[in-house]
């Protein structure tokens, strides 16, 4: 029996240091090294008219790793956000840009000390005080009414988005946020931070941010703003697809999305967190858990091996068990549906990968790859395999696979 590896280069951590791809961290993103493999087997199976679809983008990271190795590339996200994030990370920036970027930088660290005693606006963050003190919270504060002033609000397709981008790192750099889990938690304090040493973190910040800008983007790469449930027509058809959705395991995204999205202020209050995690596929947060209850599916065209693991679900001994069951049923009954739409968006010949995750639930193992698979067969997708990716931790039964299929 061949022996599956955790893989650390297949997971968010390889991101971590590798130009705009270690931007920002998120946890539940992919490695770069596993759709860089992804994408040069992309070009070995097509020479030509190559154009890759990414219908959850997450942190864009498919879309721009097709841009740099010179392919066009369409990709898609709910989370209005991640649209601004990754357009921004897979534009290309003129050296007249960034020099102008650097020189705003300067008049923003020495105009925010003019506001530090002014009522400065605050995010509507839940318990502010774990995540900053006073004193940091004060300063951070500061410092985005200064980069108001200077560049604005952050915008789509707009260069200042690099300075945003900086900005969203410092607010985490200097919170008690920790990552010693897979998804965010607190150190037991805040730290205390001088505004020489926030003005030292956030210039040097924005340095590894406009260096790796400079670097242009041979191909092309865009983000839209759509669910993947129902994808819009844009007039291509896509010759492969390349894509993480969420898996199966009640990760919220937009947990770990909140500070960064509170801050740039596309998140207001928290309900509307709850409302975009109900939207998105996999979705548990606040409101997305309760409206579970209510829910009916539109479809009921789903493998039957959906249906037997979600009774096997809910007839074991948790008070949750329904609900879970539920939760499981709307993951593979969205899923289904995404790929049902996704056929008429196809190229004949198309090539999809999905990396996924198996995940379980009191016990219960849900195989995600198998039954993705099945849902891709019973909707006329043809030569589906799948294949190990990596163990995804100490438990045997838990791994990422990487499901193939083709449309003809």
């Amino acid at each position: 029996m061949t022996l599956v590896k955790q893989r650390s280069d297949y997971t968010f951590k390889y991101n971590k240091t590798l130009d705009r791809h270690g931007w920002l961290r998120l946890t539940p993103a992919y490695s770069v090294k596993l759709v860089e493999e992804l994408v040069r087997k992309t070009k070995m199976e097509r020479l030509n008219d190559v154009f890759i679809l990414d219908p959850f983008s997450g942190t864009a990271t498919t879309g721009l790793v097709a841009a740099q190795t010179g392919f066009s590339a369409h990709l898609y996200d709910i989370n209005p956000f991640l649209v601004w994030l990754g357009n921004a990370k897979c534009a290309s920036y003129s050296q007249e840009t960034i020099d102008e970027l650097w020189e705003s930088a300067y008049r923003i660290v020495a105009d925010y000390k003019l506001a530090l005693n002014d009522e400065n606006w605050e995010p509507g963050i839940h318990k502010i005080e774990r995540w900053w003190s006073a004193h940091t919270l004060r300063i951070l504060k500061a410092i985005r009414r200064a980069i108001v002033d200077e560049l604005g609000e952050p915008e789509l397709n707009n260069a200042n988005g690099l300075v945003w981008i900086a900005f969203c790192r410092l607010v985490i750099e200097t919170s008690a946020a920790a990552f010693n889990h897979v998804s965010l938690s607190f150190q037991d304090k805040t730290q205390v931070f001088a505004a020489q040493t926030i003005d030292i973190f956030f210039l040097d910040i924005l340095n590894t941010v406009l260096g790796a800008a400079k670097t242009p983007v041979m191909g092309d790469a865009h983000v839209y703003q759509a669910d993947s449930r129902f994808l819009p027509s844009s007039g291509v058809y896509y010759t492969h697809v390349i894509t993480s959705p969420p898996y199966p395991n009640r990760i919220s995204y937009i947990r770990e999305l909140r500070p960064y999205m509170y801050w740039t202020k596309f998140l207001q209050e928290a309900r509307e967190a709850g409302e975009l995690d109900w939207e998105a596929i996999g979705g548990t947060w606040g409101i997305a858990t309760s409206r579970l209850k209510g829910w009916q599916p539109e479809r009921s065209d789903l493998p039957s091996e959906v249906f037997d693991v979600c009774k096997m679900i809910e007839k074991s001994e948790n008070k949750n068990s329904l609900l879970m069951s539920r939760y499981v049923h709307k993951y593979f009954h969205d899923m289904h549906q995404h790929f049902a739409v996704l056929r008429d968006r196809l190229a004949v010949g198309a090539q999809l990968r999905y990396v996924v995750g198996n995940s379980t639930f009191y016990g219960i193992r849900v195989d995600t790859e198998k039954l993705l698979s099945l849902s891709l067969a019973q909707l006329g997708y043809e030569n589906i395999s799948q294949r190990i990716v990596r163990k995804r931790n100490s438990k045997k039964e838990l791994f990422e696979y990487c499901v193939s299929a083709t449309w003809q």
